[in-house]
């Protein structure tokens, strides 16, 4: 059982709808199937030849093993809820995610939110029926915590810069930032997304990431002297 793996990023390649890289650790290349998002961002940071880490979830089947990876752990927990329900697969799966945020799929179930759910390419009216009301008991501690959260929280009403601020928050978390930082910066984060040239879509996650970034290293480096 692999549960993540830490390698250098040899290749990344697209194949129709399914996003892949190759990591080589300790001299095996190990071929993962990615998020949309994971995989548009190492290519616009064209991070080849760096060390990456990945959370697994190894498939295993009679004429395959399929390795499906992860920049957080709370990704891949999600993605293992969302394969424990009947008749969903891998691809389906991947495809939740790739269209919408773990906030967005939490807030869709608590709503019942059926059009959304069946946005995903291969989600008919049954299974999103199915996944609504087999998530819902499956994830109410996760529900249960988004309403908390959202009293306290500012409000976004756009969906593609929550998707954004929750990936920014993912990746800061990757890279070992701890959870009370980001949360100290994300009134900040919200500000620079205003002030951000939203036309330049490929760029905008990645400007967005190094604003953060300075800020969580000019107040270490503040608590530092």
């Amino acid at each position: 059982m692999i549960s993540w793996i830490n390698g250098e990023l040899v290749e990344l390649w697209q194949t129709n709808q399914k996003f892949f890289v190759l990591i080589n650790c300790q001299g095996l290349g190990y071929e993962i199937q990615i998020l949309e998002s994971n995989f548009l961002k190492l290519k616009t940071n064209q991070i080849s030849n760096k060390n990456i880490t990945l959370w697994i979830k190894h498939i295993k089947k009679e004429d395959s093993d399929l390795l499906f990876g992860f920049t957080s752990k709370v990704q891949k927990n999600f993605f293992i809820e969302i394969l424990s329900i009947r008749g969903v697969g891998s691809q389906i799966g991947m495809g939740i995610l790739n269209k919408l945020s773990i906030s967005e799929v939490i807030n869709a179930i608590k709503t019942q939110n059926k059009k959304l759910i069946c946005s995903v390419p291969g989600i008919g009216q049954k299974m999103s029926d199915r996944l609504i009301l087999e998530l819902k008991s499956k994830l109410k501690s996760e529900i249960q915590f988004e309403e908390k959260k959202g009293k306290d929280k500012f409000e976004i009403e756009d969906p593609e810069i929550n998707k954004l601020i929750e990936d920014v928050q993912l990746t800061l978390k990757s890279l070992n930032y701890k959870n009370k930082e980001i949360k100290n910066i994300l009134p900040i984060l919200i500000k620079e997304v205003a002030l951000l040239d939203k036309k330049e879509n490929n760029l905008l996650f990645e400007n967005l990431l190094k604003s953060a970034m300075n800020y969580l290293d000019k107040d270490n480096s503040n608590l530092a002297r």
